[in-house]
């Protein structure tokens, strides 16, 4: 088998308000790059890839896969990401790994899952992630800690979480570490509580704010702040559990991380970590060393998620509920429509492959949507209620 074709789409699908963070505002619409990955044989696999839009950086790539076994992963990785000059392609490796394993799984006949080392769970719980949002449901923005967690009950009860996260730095830190403290009296002493700071407090701000979320028993605490010092700094001094999606996010910086004692809990990404291959790597260095493992998200839509779910599966250490933005998309473009919520969690897809397919339909409708919204990540480090707003890391 041969791989003759790489073909990729831009797409973007409403969300069900704007949401904000330390880095700027998402402007009420996700958007991913679609891969189609063709082989001699008429299998064709899908991956799928953030960080605006890729069909530039995908075309360059194109000649290097053309001719390629699509079973030989380690020599596409050596063609793609082993080279001096292209580092930073880990992001549109991983889609390409993806389309892959789901190329093989379809040419074998097995989930993706049993490419990994096969699934342990029958299905990944995730949690319910919150923003500070503008224009939510029913009009108006959230401005307090009530109105945040409201939300997080909304989302207990809809869609069964129970555990939640809330992207912090946008508030005044005192306000959003009351977010937690409403939740854990709403909620109970069972469900699951995390923040998020994005690395942006300073390392006084997120000592003070870690001590006094020690009492609600939180499950950790992610990059409270900047880099592999300033996290190692904070863990030195709070009682709380320190994961991170930042420092280290590749493997280059996983051995000073380890070394720095920066995490004990190291959320995978599919696409940081160089594929679901990658986190498998990842998960078994962290087993060595005793740290963590959770799933971070990168407001993906259902291809990644499958593979999110297919990899999550197979991790015995993975005892977290996954971070998933997917709760605010307003549609998917899977046949079928959105992957379903049951008691908080979404079923492993049992079908070949990823055991998820393209809606032509929804493609195209979602392409034209692209097409009239743009690339959003020119823009994106703004807030349209602040003109003269800008992120500031340790400025609180």
């Amino acid at each position: 088998m041969k791989i003759v074709d790489l073909k990729a789409r831009c797409v973007a699908i409403p969300l069900s308000a704007q949401l904000r963070s330390n880095t700027g505002v998402h402007p009420g619409y996700f958007m991913r790059t679609i891969i189609e990955l063709v082989t001699d044989e008429g299998i064709v696999g899908l991956g799928e890839v953030g960080g605006g839009d890729q069909r530039g950086a995908l075309a360059k790539l194109k000649s290097r896969l053309i001719g390629l076994d699509p079973f030989h992963t380690e020599l596409i990785k050596a063609k793609i990401l082993r080279n001096t000059y292209f580092q930073s392609n880990a992001r549109i490796y991983a889609a390409i790994e993806i389309a892959c394993l789901d190329i093989q799984g379809k040419a074998l006949g097995r989930p993706m899952h049993d490419l990994l080392g096969g699934r342990i769970r029958d299905s990944v719980a995730f949690i319910g992630y919150l923003f500070w949002r503008y224009d939510r449901p029913g009009g108006g923005d959230d401005n307090t800690a009530e109105d945040v967690a409201e939300h997080c009950q909304e989302l207990a009860e809809t869609l069964g979480v129970k555990a939640m996260k809330l992207k912090a730095g946008v508030m005044e830190p005192r306000e959003e570490a009351r977010v937690l403290e409403l939740c854990r009296e709403r909620l109970g002493p069972d469900f699951g509580l995390r923040i998020d700071p994005n690395g942006t407090w300073s390392i006084g701000t997120a000592v003070r704010i870690g001590k006094r979320l020690e009492s609600l028993d939180i499950e950790y605490f992610e990059d409270p702040s900047w880099g592999i010092e300033g996290n190692a700094a904070v863990r030195s001094r709070v009682r709380v559990p320190i994961a991170t999606n930042m420092y280290p996010a590749r493997f280059d910086d996983l051995g000073p991380g380890i070394r720095l004692g920066a995490a004990d809990v190291i959320l995978t990404d599919l696409h940081y970590w160089e594929g679901p291959r990658g986190v498998k790597d990842l998960c078994a260095v962290c087993r060595s060393f005793g740290i963590g493992v959770a799933m971070h998200s990168g407001s993906e839509f259902g291809i990644e998620l499958a593979a999110m779910i297919h990899t999550a599966a197979t991790v015995p250490e993975m005892i977290y509920a996954g971070d998933a933005h997917y709760h605010y998309l307003t549609d998917d473009i899977i046949a079928g429509g959105p992957m379903r919520y049951v008691n908080g969690a979404i079923a492993v897809p049992t079908g070949p492959g990823l055991g998820v397919e393209l809606d032509p339909e929804k493609m195209d409708k979602y392409e034209r949507y692209f097409e009239e919204k743009g690339d959003y990540y020119a823009r994106f480090r703004t807030d349209p209620r602040r003109p003269d707003w800008h992120p500031v890391i340790g400025g609180r």
